[in-house]
């Protein structure tokens, strides 16, 4: 295969162009498809403002929008055309709109579609652009008429521009016929831009490569988003792209007690699970691995859906933990997130950021049932989890995941099951003894080394979390109302600074 042939035109998309290999390739015309809305108009700017900033000639034929409704699409993302961008604003000519001069004889469609093909050509042969975008083939297709027709006026295209060595996209907006594929058979490429309107929040958009003849691509849905300055593609994360290699090693929580119920701490590239119903702590115990890599000069990355972030760094001083002075210091980055206005795909690339290169070490995703609201439905969030676990235990960090049962006591439902996903999952509850509502704390899963069997009572105060001795006297605790069964006594003290929630 020659150089030329290889040579890829980036799209001036990153995320995009990790979808494409590279780009692309030159000499060939592509096909850009989507409803109005979906982001077509603005990744056709984003590929020619690639080739200006190049120094390569472009060229913008609309059909469709005037030249200044596009100039006014590129001023609101901060874009410069440029000297090296036209824009060329195919209308009809003045004859074919007046009435009086309407041919009788031939179908006025015939000579609109000639007269089209003509301009096209004439525009191209005065610029001899590298990089075309024909805005849009819908209004070709309605000046065809017939599949034929449409079909062969999109050869002639291909060839012409084939032959000019040009690399074209073509725009369709899929408003005259969704169901006519006649222009995939023919393109080098096709792109396919959806956009998806939730029940609630906002629209989601997501792009799919449906062809790319002699190339490989990452296949599959990936979302994006429109922002100013462009659009924004967030490649479908694959986890096995990105092996690191780090030491397996453990890492405490500064709490004895909870390292030594865990075994000895837990194991550096590895996930935890916390399950338990609303203010059991669970929060709090993931803070605590959050505080404890602070303090050996790692940084930590905190994704917060539940919580206002206020509340919460009031809420964690009170307890021992200065996290906004932490922020403040750069040793650890926290971010509030709504659900409603979060794609999955975007989501795991601000984690993906966040490790790469903020360089967090310990990562704190809560709740998943926040994160959950953000899913279609609940087989694609266990894809999702799947993935972002594997690549954050690929790269050597430390992954808390909280996950709110329904119910305090009793039996308790998940509204979705990841337990088999963590490496570790410690499990808490609340209990009733003696009338008072208590805590307790056990771990009931660990892959990556021996733990205790037992059962802990712990309280949360000023100072913290606090473990007590293994509940051996009591049986029935995780079912919320345990029995006394005899032995020494070994209910905690109610913490004179006062329980909390978290």
């Amino acid at each position: 295969m020659t150089e030329g042939r290889k040579a890829k035109a980036r799209t001036g998309v990153a995320g995009l162009d990790e979808i494409l290999a590279g780009g692309l390739t030159r000499k060939h015309v592509f096909l850009l498809e989507g409803a109005p809305g979906s982001g077509k108009t603005t990744i056709a700017l984003q590929f020619l403002m690639e080739g200006v900033n190049l120094g390569e000639p472009c060229l913008y034929i609309t059909l469709s929008e005037t030249e200044e409704e596009l100039r006014d699409t590129a001023v609101s993302h901060d874009f410069e055309l440029g000297d090296n961008l036209k824009i060329f604003e195919l209308v009809p000519p003045e004859s074919l709109l007046d009435a009086d001069q309407q041919q009788s004889l031939l179908y006025s469609s015939d000579l609109e579609l000639g007269e089209t093909t003509k301009l096209i050509f004439e525009s191209f042969e005065r610029l001899k652009p590298s990089r075309v975008v024909i805005d849009s083939l819908s209004e070709i297709r309605l000046l065809a008429q017939s599949s034929l027709r449409y079909r062969r006026q999109i050869l002639a295209l291909k060839h012409f521009f084939a032959r000019s060595g040009a690399t074209v996209l073509l725009l369709d907006d899929m408003t005259s016929d969704v169901l006519d594929k006649t222009v995939h058979s023919v393109v080098h490429g096709v792109i396919h831009l959806e956009q998806l309107a939730p029940d609630y929040g906002s629209e989601r958009r997501r792009v799919r490569v449906v062809k790319y003849r002699g190339q490989a691509f990452r296949g599959g849905f990936h979302d994006f988003i429109i922002r100013t300055g462009g659009v924004d593609v967030f490649p479908r994360l694959r986890a096995i792209e990105h092996k690191t290699s780090f030491t397996r090693e453990p890492v405490g929580s500064g709490v004895p007690a909870l390292d030594g119920l865990l075994g000895g701490g837990l194991e550096r590239g590895s996930s935890t699970l916390l399950i338990g119903p609303a203010g059991t702590g669970k929060s709090l115990f993931a803070l605590q691995f959050v505080d404890a890599a602070v303090r050996r000069g790692e940084k930590a990355a905190v994704f917060v859906f539940d919580e206002e972030l206020g509340l919460l760094f009031d809420r964690m001083k009170a307890l021992g933990f200065d996290f906004e002075r932490l922020r403040d210091e750069g040793k650890l980055h926290i971010e509030q997130l709504d659900a409603a206005e979060l794609s999955p795909g975007e989501f795991a690339q601000r984690v993906r950021d966040r490790v790469a290169v903020f360089e967090a070490k310990t990562v704190v995703i809560d709740s998943i049932n926040g994160y959950q609201a953000s899913m279609p439905e609940e087989n694609a969030l266990i894809l999702h989890m799947h993935e972002l676990l594997q690549f954050l235990n690929r790269q050597g960090a430390t992954t808390f995941l909280t996950v709110a049962q329904h119910g305090l006591v009793g039996d308790m439902k998940s509204p979705v099951d990841v337990t088999y996903l963590a490496d570790t999952v410690i499990l808490l509850r609340y209990f009733e003894a003696l009338g008072k509502v208590r805590r307790a704390v056990s771990v009931i899963k660990k892959r990556t080394g021996k733990h205790e069997d037992t059962i802990r009572e712990f309280t949360i105060g000023g100072n913290g979390l606090t473990l007590g001795e293994p509940l051996s006297s009591f049986q029935g605790v995780l079912r919320g109302v345990p029995t006394f069964v005899g032995g020494d006594k070994t209910l905690m003290v109610a913490s004179e600074e006062g329980d909390g929630n978290s």
